[in-house]
């Protein structure tokens, strides 16, 4: 019952949206298990980023910051999460996804809490505990990317990561129309409080529920646990004392391929989740509770099609394509696309055009999930969630440097189409790159 032929592996298998019947009773998956639990905590920690994106409106107005001083605050979060990625990558590589993100919720459950309080008291506590809250966010992505390749199969790995950030990105949906409506039915501190203790909550569900690796669940069938290991890498854990190598992933070219492409990534996304509230107030004078939903609608059109990219990376891989010109197809599609969507946003003459413009662009950059991010995984499965923190840490860099960027520019141009432009003309480049040197072999 519920059984699918898989040509990949070539053994029958219980499909991953599929359960099986156990003495008359549904019995789910338990890497379906897995995987829902890891998109509501990607889900948490998008929205607990898009709180501040949201709250920093009313807090400028008291507070009389300017644009530039603006993308200041916007980008403390990131200062934390550079520093964190490398590291959190190592430890993941070193005692698996599951203790790492546990901490990282705890803490930044604990950041976020504090924030609103923090904002009263100084600016200095502010910024302090928003990088606090990066510096614990920053274990999330590589945590997932090691927990799902030891949870699915190589065929089912793209529409697991799919899910997962489908999630992520409902978090910005979540963060954006929730924010403005339980600030202004309980005040400031509302939101904060909320979303800290959904962390707490999740976190206790999380570790009862999940193991590291499949084969240390007591839950999971024989038949599940055969196919998951039939279609995994056997690369081998690090060793005790074991350091990844750096000079050797940053001598070869596909490694750069994935920096670059995630920096691209990074600068364009964070560009518009920190100042799309702040644009469609600026550009077209809505209030706040429209501009946080002319900004939300994007992100959950984008939580559909990054499951529609995964989806169809893994169906092109039991098709019998090479990984190479898969990842190759996804990325492109997460480059090119959003940069021809950001060059026709200058043209857009009303909220709702705008929001379409930014749709698109949002909508395809969610192929680069089934590109770069894959990609880790196939040119370096033993140092993953290493080569996860270096490209991660790059990708942070480009982000911080985008968000104050985009309060500069608007501030001295008085206008975003410049930095816009820009943008575009970046992820042009990184595609090209991106199609010249990246491979889905393994390198390392």
């Amino acid at each position: 019952m519920g059984l699918v032929r898989c040509t990949v592996e070539g053994i029958e298998r219980e499909g991953m949206l599929r359960g099986r019947r156990q003495e008359g009773n549904f019995v789910m998956p338990e890497r379906l298990k897995v995987v829902a639990l890891m998109a509501c905590v990607m889900c948490l920690c998008n929205a607990d980023r898009v709180v501040m994106s949201v709250a920093v409106v009313p807090l400028a107005a008291k507070h009389g910051w300017n644009s530039s001083f603006l993308g200041i605050v916007q980008s403390s979060f990131l200062w934390g999460y550079i520093l964190s990625s490398v590291i959190g990558g190592a430890l993941v590589d070193k005692y698996g996804g599951k203790r790492v993100i546990a901490w990282g919720v705890f803490l930044w459950s604990l950041a976020t809490l504090v924030t609103p309080w923090a904002a009263n008291h100084s600016t200095l506590s502010l910024l302090a505990a928003r990088a606090f809250f990066g510096l614990a966010e920053g274990v999330a992505m590589p945590s997932m990317n090691i927990i799902l390749s030891r949870w699915f199969p190589c065929n089912e790995r793209a529409t697991a990561v799919g899910l997962s950030m489908g999630g992520f990105h409902l978090g910005n949906v979540v963060g954006l129309v929730l924010t403005p409506i339980v600030m202004s039915s309980i005040g400031l501190t509302g939101p904060f409080i909320l979303f800290s203790s959904i962390g707490l909550l999740w976190l206790t569900t999380w570790t009862l529920q999940v193991t590291n690796d499949p084969q240390e669940s007591r839950s999971i069938s024989n038949s599940e646990l055969r196919l998951i290991q039939a279609g995994k890498s056997n690369a081998p854990p690090l060793k005790e004392g074991e350091l990844p190598p750096l000079r050797l992933l940053v001598s070869k070219m596909p490694t750069w391929a994935i920096i670059f492409a995630n920096m691209t990534n990074n600068w364009g996304y964070f560009v518009l989740l920190s100042w799309m509230p702040v644009y469609f107030k600026t550009v077209f004078n809505v209030n706040l509770k429209q501009a946080a939903w002319f900004s939300a609608v994007p992100w959950g059109t984008m939580a559909f099609s990054g499951y529609v990219a995964g989806a169809a990376s893994d169906y092109l891989i039991r098709a019998g394509y090479s990984l190479t010109f898969i990842r190759k197809v996804m990325q492109s599609i997460g480059l090119i696309g959003p940069g021809l969507a950001l060059l026709c946003l200058n043209y857009a003459k009303s909220p709702a055009v705008a929001s379409v413009f930014v749709t698109v662009a949002l909508s395809l950059s969610s192929f680069s999930q089934a590109g770069f991010l894959l990609n880790m995984q196939d040119i370096a499965p033993q140092y993953a969630g290493f080569l996860h923190g270096i490209s991660n840490s790059a990708g942070t860099l480009a982000a911080i440097i985008s968000t104050i960027g985009t309060g500069y520019f608007v501030q001295w141009l008085g206008s975003f189409q410049a930095f816009l432009t820009m943008t575009a003309g970046l992820y042009f480049v990184t595609a090209i790159f991106w199609i010249l040197f990246a491979t889905g072999e393994r390198v390392f």
